[in-house]
């Protein structure tokens, strides 16, 4: 198995476009991921916190969404769902997905199979490598 990941990505007002979903059934297509689970939560304006089903939701240009029905191994349960949640603002909601790494399977393999072992792992987000690169850039420390 390769390395496993999340994402919570927000939809401020609960708003989403769908222009991402194509671009993910490629990647799922090309066998890069292998979604694991996907599910949706919205924050209402009291600050309870709801599932969504994919078939509840409201997507601008309405793309086929029922690729994705169904999508779950139940890894995510009510209480990952709320602590996404908890970093929305009311009226929002959010796009949860845990995903396999496929394209790294092998090379993890490997790993495993001479001995070695994942100590350390993390992320850089993207909006703090393009401030450096910017400042880079400019010829400004970081």
């Amino acid at each position: 198995m390769g390395p496993v990941d999340y994402l919570v990505v927000e939809f401020p007002g609960s708003r989403m476009t769908g222009e991402g979903l194509p671009l993910l059934v490629d990647l799922v297509d090309r066998g890069i991921i292998r979604i694991i689970d996907f599910m949706f939560v919205q924050k209402d304006s009291d600050g309870s916190v709801k599932a969504m089903e994919i078939s509840d939701l409201a997507v601008d240009g309405k793309p086929n969404l029922t690729v994705f029905e169904g999508v779950s191994s139940g890894l995510l349960g009510m209480d990952d769902l709320e602590e996404a949640a908890s970093v929305l603002s009311p009226g929002d909601s959010a796009g949860v997905l845990v995903y396999e790494n496929l394209w790294a399977a092998p090379f993890a393999e490997a790993l495993r199979h001479g001995g070695a072992q994942l100590v350390a792992s993390g992320r850089i987000p993207v909006q703090a490598v393009l401030a450096a690169l910017d400042a880079v850039e400019e010829g400004s420390p970081t």
